[in-house]
């Protein structure tokens, strides 16, 4: 379960946000996470539940968001979103090109939202 690193981390950041800006109360965290990040949500609000138990940040809320997988055409250069049952060999949808395909969204890991007081 990688999710527990994650919530370690994005709690380590928000810490860090919390004190530059003199706020000791979170309420709210919102994040985005790529589809090709292997993400499980539940896993990642469970390990952050248990991360801020007992902590002044225990009673705040994560919230999640899932960003899909899109990709740019190493060949005909249009955008697509592949389709999830072939992510091991992406075709382009347009000129039916595989590999080498440039990721443009869904690998990454954002916080977008910190509400704190």
């Amino acid at each position: 379960m990688h999710e527990l690193s994650i919530a370690q981390s994005l709690l380590d950041i928000i810490k860090e946000e919390m004190a530059k800006n003199n706020v000791t109360k979170l309420l709210k965290v919102k994040i985005k996470y790529g589809q090709l990040s292997a993400i499980v949500p539940e896993a990642l609000q469970t390990a952050f539940k248990v991360l801020t138990a007992d902590t002044p940040l225990e009673h705040a809320k994560i919230i999640a968001e899932e960003v899909p997988l899109r990709a740019r055409c190493r060949k005909c250069k249009k955008e697509f979103t592949p389709d999830p049952d072939e992510f091991v060999i992406i075709y382009c949808p347009y000129c039916k090109a595989e590999f080498g395909h440039e990721i443009i969204s869904g690998k990454e890991l954002i916080i977008e939202e910190i509400e704190a007081e």
